[in-house]
């Protein structure tokens, strides 16, 4: 049986299999059981394109995690298990959809983490300035009910434990591993015996777990100011990144009212189209989280090139994005459908220039019931429920693109 084969029979069944030998993720790397873990104790939902990702979002809803602690925990947990698309060193954007005081659910918000350029690029690789921390713990510390170190904790014990090489990540490195082992410190993580690491493998990355130890124990203070955020940016320097930490400082999210119009019957946010005229537009990643009173977060992250600059910041552990001064603007594609106070449906899009065709195409087949596949290399995630939740939830269902290596898993 090939290696695809297996993680396929595996997600069916919740379980991460490498090489023909089982291992439970949640077991090993989260201290408990998988199936325990992801059973649907209470409704919900999460995808990702990268399947222990998905798990974790489902053992958050679990533990009485909202939406959003859900998809804070995927990003961090994609950070380790897809860091090609979704590195601390990136950024990206949600869409949010939560109850407000009142408990019904509120309008979309757009919640914008892109890693921006440093004020001067310097360096023989420049990189973005880190933003994907500071844009989850944003949405957690915002729409979340947890606290904040319980997203962060399954993605620290993942980087220390040892992830699992999945068939998404190991379809990255094959495209631009021998230029990783250019890197002492990527190399390390990614090529470790001097070949790039294969499918169902284990791969340990200590210094990435040390820096979200430092993250769940200082928070966002303690990453983008102070010894570390200096750290940070000596490191970044020394890779030939070249941001400071004013850079550092200066990186903040942002959060406004979503882009909406009218489809089908529905309402229908969507984060904004770029206009970058570049046929062939950097790689990203997908993934959302949908809870019992139908708060949604639908996000997508990228390093505005795979795997960035291919270059790791010595002794943090982070892959450091492409500096957009540099590279294009990569289009950052999601949708949430809502009417009368109830979700309807959420969509992700990745495939560079396709990404937004994925996303829109998702959805318009989710409110009109009639199948259609993105054309390639679009990728579509989605959750749908016809009869809208809250109250259908019996009417839910939830995919991953079936061309891709992702997960979609929940119910109740």
């Amino acid at each position: 049986m090939s290696h695809r084969a297996h993680w396929l029979a595996a997600a069916s069944l919740l379980l991460l299999s490498g090489c023909g030998v089982g291992r439970t993720v949640s077991h090993e790397l989260l201290g408990t059981d998988t199936a325990a873990a992801t059973a649907p104790a209470q409704f919900g939902y999460a995808v990702a394109d990268e399947p222990q990702a998905a798990l974790i979002a489902r053992q958050i809803l679990n533990q009485g995690g909202n939406a959003a602690d859900a998809a804070a925990a995927e990003g961090f947990a994609l950070s380790v298990t897809l860091p090609s698309r979704a590195a601390l060193g990136g950024g990206g954007a949600c869409l949010v959809m939560m109850p407000g005081a009142d408990g019904k659910l509120a309008a979309p918000v757009e919640l914008n983490f892109t890693a921006p350029a440093p004020a001067v690029s310097a360096g023989d690789r420049p990189a973005a300035v880190p933003a994907m921390a500071r844009g989850l713990l944003a949405l957690q510390a915002v729409y979340g009910r947890l606290p904040a170190a319980s997203v962060i904790v399954p993605a620290e014990r993942l980087a220390g434990g040892g992830a699992q090489v999945s068939p998404a990540l190991a379809a990255d490195l094959a495209v631009v591993g021998p230029a990783l082992a250019a890197d002492p410190a990527t190399a390390a993580v990614f090529a470790p015996h001097g070949a790039p690491l294969q499918p169902g493998q284990d791969f340990t990355q200590p210094d990435l777990a040390a820096t979200l130890e430092v993250l769940r124990t200082q928070g966002v203070a303690g990453f983008y100011s102070g010894p570390f955020a200096a750290r940070l940016a000596q490191a970044a320097t020394q890779a030939g990144g070249g941001f400071t930490t004013a850079d550092l400082a200066h990186a903040l999210p942002h959060i406004q009212p979503a882009q909406t119009a009218a489809q089908g019957g529905y309402m229908v946010a969507a984060l904004p189209q770029t206009a970058s005229g570049v046929e062939a537009l950097p790689a990203s990643t997908g993934f959302i989280a949908v809870d019992k009173t139908g708060g949604t977060v639908a996000c997508a992250t990228s390093l505005n090139n795979l795997f960035g600059t291919g270059r790791i910041a010595p002794g943090t552990g982070i892959l450091l994005a492409a500096s957009p001064a540099h590279f294009p603007t990569p289009d950052l594609a999601a949708e949430i459908a809502y009417a009368d106070g109830r979700f309807r449906a959420a969509t992700t899009g990745t495939g560079q220039q396709e990404a937004y065709a994925a996303a829109a195409d998702g959805m318009q087949a989710a409110l009109t019931g009639q199948p259609a596949e993105a054309p390639e290399p679009g990728r579509t995630n989605l959750v749908s429920c016809p009869k809208g939740v809250p109250g259908g939830e019996a009417s839910c269902t939830a995919s991953a693109d079936p061309r891709g290596q992702g997960l979609a898993i929940g119910g109740r």
